[in-house]
């Protein structure tokens, strides 16, 4: 009896143990098999959010492509070394499946190096608030070259993108502004071409601002009074000039004697730069009688005498 009494307490050990091993193995299947369903799902990310700026650019990488090939093939073909294929793909890797908000200098340094080229002593010219006016300008007149006019301004003028955590990395719908969160992959990316442009400017460098903001034609605030003034090389430089333009018909804000321009000054004067500025310098705008051939700003002046 008492040799029965053990056999089936062995029995009921073995059943027990038999059922725990069918349980857990049960447990590891159903998360695999979780696993399995769930692979390549879109993770929901708190981050895929509606942003108060425009979506990543359609077709993105074919914008990008062309304008590459067309800058170093037929504008400067003397920069045709240049791997159009290798910029895309480090601009890509930039933001692709990163918070928007959480872009750092370092995701564009690769792109920064392999899109670089050297800018023509004398050719420089900054803008704050004149972007229709200088772009204009440059295009007209070969001599000058923007930020915009660079490879990398070239590329990226007017185009927008920003990455997500979740699938696809890219978000098409909207992307951050500066005043959302300062870390996103546009003003990064302007930030650090701007210094870029800055330090390789030589020679007399130009700026053209705007003399009919209220607020004044210099702020601070701007890419150029942030970054591209204090990123010029005074042992590189030689001198600034300043062209202040004033809308055609509009108001005259500030002149060259105004409080902003005084302010820009003094900080030049402080890094040793030699300056000049001019209002209204009559070849930019002749540029804006084009389209305003009838206005009094716009008569030749006579010799009443």
């Amino acid at each position: 009896m008492p040799f029965q009494q053990g056999s089936a307490r062995t029995r009921q050990r073995t059943v027990l143990l038999l059922g725990i091993a069918v349980l857990l193995v049960a447990l590891v299947l159903a998360v695999v098999l979780a696993s399995i369903l769930t692979h390549g799902k879109p993770e929901v990310s708190p981050k895929m959010m509606k942003w108060k700026d425009r979506g990543t650019t359609k077709n993105l990488q074919e914008v990008i492509l062309g304008r590459c090939y067309s800058y170093v093939m037929a504008r400067y073909p003397e920069l045709r070394d240049k791997d159009c294929l290798k910029i895309w793909e480090s601009l890509k890797h930039a933001f692709i499946y990163k918070n928007p908000c959480n872009i750092t200098s370092e995701d564009y340094q690769p792109l920064m190096e392999l899109a670089s080229h050297p800018i023509p002593c004398n050719k420089s010219l900054f803008w704050s608030k004149t972007y229709d006016l200088a772009h204009r300008y440059t295009k007209s007149n070969q001599n000058f070259l923007t930020l915009e006019d660079t490879l990398l301004g070239y590329m990226a003028d007017r185009v927008s993108w920003c990455g997500d955590p979740s699938t696809p990395g890219i978000n098409y719908e909207s992307c951050p502004k500066r005043s959302e969160c300062e870390s996103n992959p546009s003003s990064v990316f302007w930030k650090m071409a701007s210094k870029m442009f800055a330090e390789a400017s030589c020679g007399v460098v130009q700026v053209m601002l705007n003399g009919s903001i209220e607020a004044g034609a210099f702020r601070s605030s701007s890419i150029f009074g942030s970054i591209e003034i204090f990123n010029l090389n005074p042992d590189k430089v030689s001198a600034v000039h300043i062209w202040l333009m004033q809308d055609i018909g509009g108001p005259q804000s500030e002149s060259c004697s105004g409080h902003s321009i005084k302010m820009l000054k003094g900080i030049l004067e402080d890094r040793n730069f030699t300056i000049t500025c001019e209002d209204n310098y009559r070849p930019v705008q002749l540029l804006q009688c084009v389209h305003n051939p009838d206005h009094t700003d716009c008569r030749p002046c006579t010799n009443t005498t």
